[in-house]
C-alpha cells in the first residue's frame, strides 16, 4: 500500500543539520514535557500520574515526528529501540517509537529520482508513487520498456550512507544527555555491531549478492519465492527486483485461508529459521510482516507461496558460534537446563557472562525450544500438541513468555543494556514465534528439529 503521508521535499544530509534538528526537537519536547509537569502539581496524585503519562506520550509523539522527517540510521535507532526499548524505557516512549515501524514519510519524485543513473531512468517506467518508504529507502514499481517485464526499485534516501557515523555518535550523545540507559561497555559494544548493520543494510551490492545465495539455497523449493535481480539496473544507491503481487502474511486475505494452509506457511517461516542456524550459517535477522509476502493461490487446494523480501539484514554466523547453537537446540530438544548451561562455551559472550546470569539465560532458552521437545518431554504436551504431535503457537503464547522471561533475566546489574548476540538471535526468533503465533499455525516443530540435528529419523511431514 502507498504511503498516506505527504512527500518531503527533500531530507537534511549534513551533520549539523541533522543534530540541530534532534537537539531542537528533544530540546522542545523536554522543556514543553517540564511545563505540563509543573501544571500537574496543582493536581492531586492519581490525576497528576495520568496527566504526565499523557504529556510524555504527546511529546514522544513531537519527538518520534521530527526523528522520523531525517530518514537514515537515527530512525532505523528508534524501530530498534521500540523492539528492545520496553527493557529501559516509559511505555508511553516505546509506544510512540513503534510508530517509526508504520510507513514512513516518503522523499518526492523530484529528489528521490537525482539518485537514479540515467540508463535507469530511459529503460525503465517508473511510478512516481512509492509504494511503500521507510528508513533509509522507498520502493517504487516499475516496467522495462523493452520487455513489459515489473520490477521494483528499491532506492536509496540520498546521503543516508555517508551520515551513518555522525548519527550513531548523535544517537549516543542523545541518551546520554537524557540519560535514557546507562552508558555501559554493553551499550558500545551494541552500537559497534549496530553501525556494520547499518553500514551492510545500505550496500545494496551486498544485499543482491545476498538474494542471489538464497535464491540458490532455496532452488528447488516451490514454497519459496525469492526476487530475480536485474543487475543491470543496480548501483550501490538502486536496487532493481523483479515484482512479485502479494498480500502482507497478517493480511485479513491470509488470516482467512483455511487452516492447513495457514499451517503450511508456518511450516515455511520456520524452517527457514532452522535451516538458517543449523545449514546455511547466515540468517535473516529482520523477521517482520513486512518482510514477506504471500502469493495466495487461486486452487483452493494448491499451495501459496511466500515471498521473500529484504535481504539487507543477512548476518553471518562464523563455525564456532553454529556448533555452539546447534549443541544448544540440542540441549532445548531435551528440556534440560544444566545441560543448556553446560553448552553456553567457547564463545566471549558466554565467556564474559556471570554464571548466575548465564542460568538464568539456560531457562529462557529450555522455554523457547518447548516446540522441538519429545512430547514425553513436554509438561504441557496435552495443551500445546495437536493428536498428530503438532504445535500450537497461539496456544502456547510462547513469543511473549519467551520475550518477558528474556527480559527479566538480561537486565541485571552486570547486563543492563543485552548484548548484541542477544539482541540479533532474540530478535529473529521473537519475529519468527509472532508470525506463527499470528498465523495461529500448528507445526511438526518437533520433526522438523531431528531433521536438521540429526535426531530421530523423522517420519514424513503432513499438512
Amino acid at each position: 500500500m502507498p504511503p498516506t503521508k505527504p512527500p518531503l521535499e527533500h531530507i537534511k544530509v549534513s551533520a549539523f543539520a541533522r543534530r540541530a534538528a534532534v537537539i531542537k526537537a528533544g530540546f522542545y519536547a523536554g522543556s514543553r514535557m517540564a511545563g505540563k509537569s509543573a501544571l500537574s502539581m496543582l493536581q492531586n496524585e492519581h490525576s497528576r500520574a495520568a496527566y504526565r503519562s499523557q504529556a510524555m506520550a504527546e511529546q514522544a509523539q513531537y519527538l518520534v515526528g521530527e526523528i522520523g522527517k531525517l530518514k537514515g540510521s537515527v530512525v532505523k535507532l528508534g524501530q530498534m529501540l521500540a523492539l528492545y526499548g520496553e527493557h529501559f524505557l516509559p511505555a508511553e516512549v516505546t509506544a510512540s517509537l513503534h510508530q517509526l515501524n508504520d510507513s514512513s514519510t516518503p522523499l518526492s519524485w523530484q529528489a528521490i529520482s537525482k539518485g537514479l543513473p540515467v540508463h535507469v531512468l530511459q529503460d525503465i517506467s517508473i511510478e512516481q508513487t512509492p509504494i511503500g518508504a521507510a528508513s533509509l529507502a522507498q520502493v517504487h514499481r516499475g516496467t522495462i520498456k523493452a520487455t513489459g517485464e515489473q520490477v521494483v526499485l528499491k532506492i536509496q534516501y540520498p546521503g543516508v550512507a555517508d551520515a551513518i557515523d555522525s548519527d550513531l555518535a548523535l544517537f549516543k550523545s542523545l541518551l546520554g544527555l537524557f540519560k535514557i540507559i546507562p552508558q555501559t561497555a554493553e551499550l558500545e559494544t551494541w552500537f559497534v555491531e549496530l553501525q556494520e548493520m547499518l553500514t551492510q543494510e545500505v550496500d545494496y551490492a551486498q544485499e543482491a549478492h545476498n538474494m542471489a545465495m538464497f535464491a540458490g539455497f532455496l532452488q528447488g523449493d516451490t514454497r519459496y519465492v525469492v526476487p530475480r535481480v536485474y543487475s543491470q539496473y543496480c548501483s550501490m544507491q538502486v536496487l532493481c527486483m523483479s515484482y512479485h503481487h502479494g498480500v502482507a502474511l497478517n493480511s485479513a486475505a491470509v488470516l482467512a485461508l483455511p487452516k492447513p494452509r495457514r499451517d503450511a506457511l508456518g511450516e515455511a517461516v520456520l524452517e527457514i529459521a532452522m535451516r538458517e542456524i543449523t545449514q546455511w550459517g547466515y540468517m535473516q535477522t529482520d523477521p517482520n510482516f513486512g518482510n514477506y509476502l504471500v502469493q495466495i493461490n487461486p486452487d483452493p487446494h494448491g499451495a501459496d507461496q511466500l515471498v521473500l523480501l529484504d535481504f539487507g539484514a543477512i548476518r553471518g554466523f562464523d563455525d564456532n558460534l553454529l556448533a555452539i547453537a546447534k549443541n544448544l537446540l540440542k540441549a532445548g530438544q531435551a528440556q534440560n537446563a544444566a545441560q543448556m548451561t553446560a553448552a553456553m562455551v567457547n564463545y566471549p559472550f558466554f565467556d564474559l557472562m556471570p554464571t548466575a546470569v548465564k542460568e538464568r539465560i539456560a531457562k529462557v532458552f529450555v522455554l523457547a525450544s518447548m516446540p522441538f521437545a519429545p512430547k514425553h518431554q513436554l509438561s504441557q504436551a496435552a495443551e500445546l500438541l495437536d493428536p498428530q504431535g503438532r504445535f500450537k503457537w497461539r496456544d502456547s503464547n510462547l513469543h511473549a513468555r519467551v520475550m518477558q522471561q528474556l527480559t527479566d533475566s538480561m537486565l541485571s546489574s552486570s547486563l543492563s543494556v543485552p548484548p548484541k548476540e542477544a539482541v540479533f538471535i532474540s530478535r529473529k526468533f521473537i519475529g519468527v514465534y509472532t508470525c506463527l503465533t499470528v498465523l495461529d499455525a500448528y507445526t511438526h516443530s518437533e520433526t522438523m528439529a531431528n531433521k536438521y540435528l540429526g535426531g530421530a529419523t523423522p517420519p514424513p511431514i503432513e499438512n
